[in-house]
């Protein structure tokens, strides 16, 4: 299980003295918590890796957010931790899909349900978001949508 297995990382983490990797395990640890309050579970119970992934991906676009905030304002310093951490969260993330892949997908998707009108792009996307649950990032989902129009 992917929760245990980031539990004992942070045993790991500890005896390295990695700070930067023990801050971003327990930032998980805490999540995962967080998780199980939310879904009336006990605290101490292990979520489920598809549980645990979505806390990760969740917790990979506050990172995001974060960085393009910190960028705004010019706290470069603050960036770097970011994505720092940013990178950490994705090494337990499933690899994303390519632009140019999603892109095919998506205007296989337009053809097959004969999808022509703007009004129509919502559907579109909320068809494509379904099947590449997980594998594609919605932001880049939404870039090609948009272009396709």
């Amino acid at each position: 299980m992917l929760h245990e297995q980031i539990k004992n990382k942070i045993k790991e983490a500890m005896l390295a003295k990695d700070a930067l990797q023990l801050k971003a395990l327990r930032a998980m640890v805490a999540a995962f918590t967080n998780e199980l309050v939310a879904k009336n579970k006990k605290p101490n119970e292990i979520l489920s890796d598809e549980e645990a992934l979505m806390v990760i991906t969740r917790l990979a676009k506050q990172r995001k957010d974060s960085i393009e905030q910190f960028r705004k304002g010019n706290r470069e310093d603050l960036v770097k931790e970011e994505q720092d951490e940013l990178e950490l969260l994705e090494a337990y993330l499933p690899k994303m899909m390519e632009r140019s892949e999603v892109e095919k997908i998506a205007l296989s998707k337009k053809l097959e349900l004969s999808i022509n009108d703007v009004k129509e792009k919502g559907k579109l996307m909320s068809v494509i978001m379904k099947d590449l649950k997980g594998k594609a990032d919605g932001l880049v989902v939404k870039e090609v949508v948009d272009a396709l129009f």
